[in-house]
């Protein structure tokens, strides 16, 4: 309070009004319908001095106190109060409140200017607004020297707002909020509450209804099935600055990229972020895997859906823990030196009644009409990508994780039902584009817009795509077009599913029977090069009757495991980055269950099978050693110059063979034989500089459970041309397996 006390008026001013609300107002704001509340409350200068108006529902008595000055204010009814004070000016005032069996003093929340500034509003209404994060929302704050909470929120085509919330008793009728233009946003400062409140906007849609709605910016949320968003600033301290720093260094294309999936829920079932901090970095680690791929950690209403229908775009899922916790499994990761990609989900969102579906009554989020709006596969909503602030809210989405959480890549889920208009629909379920075709335009600038911001303004960070079209140029630049006209989509990464079905389709097949099939094995190298590629074997191919990794492979026990290691070899050489979802890595029989996660007992030393399971694990760390140590397996992916078949033709042996290349040229030799016999004395042409080849890596050796037909000794090659190639060098080949050779 000021020391000085306030200026009275003199005498002779004249009362010309009543400082009561007028009838058209009250109304308004016991309907929750006045878009201008703070013109209405607080305090103001009127003819014969400063009217004081408050509407506190409930309460016995309200007193204005300034100074040394009290004034008890004319109870109005049904919550409202009123006083003239002879003033020149507004002074400085607190409001004392009396309810039955208790009083409160507060400053008034309409006493306030607003909180967002005309360049945020400007942006807002541009569609270009950053870090929109920032400014919507409920944020903790000091305004005007007063500590409080600010809260805004876009909802143009709202009545009214109200916020309601655990610190008025779920009752939104005594702090509306105000409008700010034509931008459709809705604010209100509310002082004297912080974090840890619960809240919700109260809405009144065009038709009178009301809808208490979660707020769409919410950055922490209830545990599900509870529904409320929290008021909640991060303290978290980072420590992952040199890892920020280097991984920039090199573009992902060019680096080894070697993805370990995980479901966080089931991975460990029941630890919290930071219980998962002490064993998941621990374990990646150890496997050398050199990220992790998070299935979607946004906050989500149903388990079942395992994150991909996402209801709290900006709260990490309060199943595990706090938005901070979260920050601290990162962090973790990252001084474990892994990095953190998370699945991203753009394309659709659900119907709940209290999240974003007609959220101010009128189809917001969602596109005006229904036939664009219903996603045909999933029942829920399409996002409207043409609409500006629509795009801003996803668009400043990717930032926020990226900016706020240190995510180092966005693997972004379902864009092909984005790029389609007639994507699962029939004839006449959908309009075509202005220019007569299927594609929509809206979605590929989003998503365009949304790459470009992206890699502007977070260095380091990739974005992965999972479209499974032929889409033109999906990692292509934005600024470059295509055979199509388009330009490019701007991902850094596509993943590869004609890869996966195809190879998994050979796999499938008993190995006498897989000569008729090579064709599914060597036709990927035809398009290894249109985009750049990550070789996905991820959760969807081992849930819903698709069975587990080990299990699609024909035969005995010891035929599906060695299958399995002569698959990851292939897989690792493969031109492409990895992905291998968590249990694979182990060969877990059964099919994944988000509602008990990997079966972990299976690497229990008292099980009898132990070894079984622990050999392939060990070949997967191997895999990832040697992996990582050689440029010729990464650095070239989506350069031809990194690639050239040796045997990609004997169909009738069930072989392939090819040389991967380094930037200096140095070579690495695969070899995969999927056949279940030893091939003795089989020639391999080879280049003629290289004095002597040695094996890297056998998934058939003894430790990985395999027969132990290994070269433990230097092959030297032999002047006799092979495959196109002046030199060639003989082998055992394995039974069912991949081997590795390097220059000795």
């Amino acid at each position: 309070m000021p020391e000085n006390p306030p200026q009275f008026a003199p005498p002779e001013a004249e009362i010309a009004v009543s400082p009561a609300v007028d009838a058209g107002d009250r109304d308004r704001l016991l309907h929750g319908t006045h878009h201008a509340p703070h013109s209405v409350l607080g305090a103001h200068p009127v003819p014969g001095g400063i009217a004081f108006r408050v509407f506190r529902p409930y309460a016995r008595a309200v007193t204005v106190v300034s100074g040394g000055m009290t004034v008890t204010l004319h109870d109005d009814g049904d919550g409202f109060f009123s006083g003239l004070l002879p003033l020149r000016d507004v002074p400085a005032y607190r409001l004392r409140v009396a309810y039955e069996g208790a009083e409160l003093e507060t400053e008034d929340a309409y006493r306030f200017l607003p909180t967002l500034g005309e360049l945020d509003l400007h942006l807002i209404g541009e569609g270009r607004h950053e870090q929109l994060w920032t400014v919507l929302g409920a944020h903790p704050t000091t305004h005007q020297g007063v500590d409080g909470t600010r809260f805004s929120v876009w909802a143009p085509n709202a009545q009214g707002v109200r916020v309601a919330g655990s610190f008025n008793f779920w009752d939104g009728t005594g702090h509306p909020m105000r409008s700010l233009g034509s931008s459709g946003v809705w604010e209100l400062f509310v002082p004297g509450i912080g974090e840890g409140e619960l809240y919700k906007f109260e809405i009144t849609r065009p038709d009178g209804t009301k809808t208490l709605r979660a707020d769409p910016m919410a950055r922490r949320t209830e545990v599900p099935p509870a529904t409320s968003s929290i008021v909640t600033a991060s303290h978290h301290e980072w420590n992952d600055a040199e890892w920020l720093e280097q991984r920039a260094e090199v573009p992902a294309h060019r680096a080894p990229l070697s993805v370990y999936e995980v479901h966080l829920p089931s991975w460990r079932p029941g630890l919290t972020y930071r219980q998962l901090a002490d064993q998941l970095p621990a374990y990646v680690r150890d496997l050398g895997f050199t990220h992790v791929e998070l299935m979607p950690v946004a906050e989500h209403p149903f388990g079942g859906s395992w994150g991909y229908q996402v209801t709290g775009f900006y709260a990490p899922t309060a199943r595990m823990g706090t938005p901070d916790d979260f920050k601290y499994l990162v962090d973790a990761l990252h001084q474990a030196g892994i990095g953190v990609i998370m699945d991203w989900v753009p394309a659709h969102f659900p119907r709940d009644e209290w999240a974003l579906a007609e959220f101010d009554g009128r189809p917001l989020y969602e596109h005006s009409d229904p036939l664009r709006a219903a996603h045909p596969d999933w029942g829920t909503l399409e996002f409207d990508f043409g609409r500006r602030e629509v795009r801003n809210f996803l668009v400043a989405n990717a930032l926020y994780w990226c900016e706020e959480f240190h995510i180092d890549g966005l693997r972004v889920d379902a864009v092909a039902s984005m790029l389609y208009l007639d994507y699962s629909r029939e004839p006449g379920q959908w309009t075509p584009n202005e220019h007569g075709g299927r594609e929509n335009l809206d979605a590929v600038a989003f998503l365009q817009e949304m790459n470009a911001t992206v890699y502007r303004r977070v260095p380091g960070v990739v974005t992965i795509a999972e479209e499974s079209t032929a889409w033109d140029g999906v990692t292509r630049a934005t600024h470059h077009r295509g055979p199509s006209g388009f330009g490019g989509l701007g991902f850094g990464l596509k993943w590869n599913m004609g890869w996966m079905h195809d190879s998994l389709e050979y796999m499938s097949h008993e190995p006498v029977h897989r000569k008729y099939h090579h064709g599914e094995m060597t036709f990927s190298m035809v398009y290894a090069y249109s985009e750049n590629y990550v070789l996905p074997i991820s959760h969807d191919e081992v849930v819903h009757g698709k069975r587990s990794l080990v299990s699609k492979m024909p035969g005995d026990w010891w035929r599906q495991r060695a299958d399995l290691r002569a698959y990851l070899g292939f897989m690792w050489a493969h031109p492409g980055k990895q992905l291998l979802f968590m249990g694979q890595e182990f060969a877990q029989g059964a099919e994944w269950s988000e509602a008990h996660g990997p079966d972990w007992w299976l690497l229990d030393p008292h099980y009898g099978a132990e070894a079984d399971h622990r050999g392939v694990r060990d070949l997967v760390r191997d895999l990832n050693t040697v992996y990582r140590a050689t440029p010729a397996l990464w650095q070239y992916d989506t350069e031809p110059a990194g690639f050239r078949w040796v045997a990609g033709d004997a169909a009738d042996d069930n072989v392939l063979a090819f040389l991967r290349y380094d930037a200096d040229g140095s070579p690495l030799l695969a070899v995969s034989h999927f056949a279940p016999v030893v091939r003795h004395d089989y020639r391999i042409g080879v280049p003629d500089d290289v004095p002597a080849w040695h094996e890297a890596l056998n998934t058939d050796a003894a430790r990985y459970g395999g027969s132990d037909v290994t070269t433990p000794d230097p092959v030297k090659p032999e002047p006799q041309g092979w495959h196109g190639l002046p030199a060639s060098i003989r082998l055992t080949l394995p039974p069912l397996a991949t081997v590795w050779l390097r220059p000795a």
